[in-house]
């Protein structure tokens, strides 16, 4: 037994020793490539002075130039307002035309009732508007559904206007 305790031991102390020789590349060395890091740049920026950013596709704008990536709900109802089915059919179009692109819909709901309730609500809200866009032209495999319920407010707060702001489905496009 003794001997099993001493060979554990020697391999414990060879497996720190080893790691114990990592070194940490100096920055400098990079930067000074072959061809002397002329073409390294730490701004962040374009050519052209703006930072990359997601495109917006001009069929996702509305009549004032706006892009709707929001649809708020009243309380304790999935039912969708009228106001939405303008926007939702941009989207609709924009995917039904762009079948490449998918998009998540995130359910959400305000503080007020159980943790489970609120998971369910937001769950029914993102299947409200998955059922709008596929109705319109969407294909099913470009849309999926997630609820986070109360997890992620927009607004913190306990009155009107936040519970107002946490009852929505955000439209998030992924590639």
């Amino acid at each position: 037994m003794k001997i099993s305790t001493m060979a554990l031991i020697a391999l414990l102390a060879l497996g720190v020793s080893g790691c114990s020789k990592n070194t940490i590349p100096d920055p400098d060395a990079s930067a000074t490539a072959a061809d002397g890091g002329a073409d390294a740049s730490t701004g962040g920026y374009g050519a052209d002075g703006t930072s990359g950013g997601e495109f917006v596709d001009d069929d996702l704008l509305g009549p004032d130039g706006e892009m709707g990536m929001v649809i708020y709900f009243d309380f304790d109802q999935s039912e969708l307002r009228p106001e939405y089915t303008d926007l939702l059919a941009r989207h609709a179009t924009h995917l039904a035309n762009n079948p490449g692109t998918s998009a998540r819909l995130e359910g959400h709901a305000d503080e007020r009732g159980s943790r489970e309730y609120n998971i369910g609500l937001g769950e029914r809200r993102s299947q409200t508007v998955r059922r709008m866009l596929l109705i319109q032209g969407a294909s099913a495999n470009q849309i999926s559904t997630v609820s986070f319920g109360e997890e992620r407010p927009a607004a913190v707060g306990s009155d009107e206007e936040a519970y107002s702001l946490n009852r929505r489905v955000e439209i998030k496009y992924t590639q």
